[in-house]
């Protein structure tokens, strides 16, 4: 049995999860989940993911692999080339650490799942969008001085690491949400980079077999 993704078209944690398999050469089966119509909810999905989030990877031998950050740390220590982390410890405390403020920080604060909430306690669209954007341009501050320090061409480098996994589906869901990027001129280098590498371009929502014209 192959690899089988359990992925939402634009959903940022199955947006980096691709790009990872991508880097790495992965060969994969992709299965939908509609979070709009709530299939994440449903006891079939449950039964791979209880949390009811995807991504979901079935690794094989009944084995399924859930949050995004565990799989692309378990595909750097299963398939070692080519690496998404640097070769010295403190190099891949300073990857995690871009990764980890995008994946910890940001990224929850502006899923669809927090926008039903907000939106049940009586904020309206207009207040979700500024409490989106807010959360973004936060990270975003943070994470520009790191890629302007040792970025060369990616976030951390010259290649592609797991900092960059998680930025660029980031900055993908920082266009849909109109977040004007003019004040991070290195983020934006990084993503233009990216797009121009087939993995992130095979990763790419508008690529997935569930993708919706917008």
């Amino acid at each position: 049995m192959g690899y089988v993704l359990h992925s939402a078209w634009r959903a940022g944690a199955p947006y980096r999860t691709r790009i990872g398999l991508a880097l790495k050469g992965v060969d994969y089966a992709t299965v939908p989940v509609d979070l709009i119509k709530g299939e994440q909810r449903e006891p079939a999905y449950r039964a791979l993911n209880p949390q009811g989030l995807t991504p979901a990877l079935e690794i094989g031998g009944g084995e399924i692999l859930t949050q995004s950050l565990a799989i692309l740390e378990w595909l750097e220590e299963t398939i070692p080339g080519p690496a998404l982390l640097p070769t010295s410890p403190l190099d891949r405390a300073r990857v995690r650490a871009m990764a980890l403020i995008i994946a910890c920080d940001i990224h929850p604060l502006n899923n669809t799942r927090i926008g039903r909430k907000l939106s049940r306690m009586g904020i309206d669209q207009a207040g979700i969008l500024k409490w989106t954007q807010g959360w973004i341009a936060d990270g975003f501050d943070a994470l520009e001085p790191m890629v302007a320090r040792h970025g060369r061409g990616f976030a951390f480098g010259e290649t592609p690491t797991i900092a960059d996994c998680c930025l660029i589906p980031q900055v993908y869901s920082a266009n849909r949400y109109e977040v004007d990027l003019t004040p991070w001129p290195a983020i934006r280098a990084v993503n233009a980079r990216a797009l121009a590498h087939p993995a992130f371009q095979a990763a790419h929502p508008n690529q997935q077999p569930d993708a919706v014209a917008t």
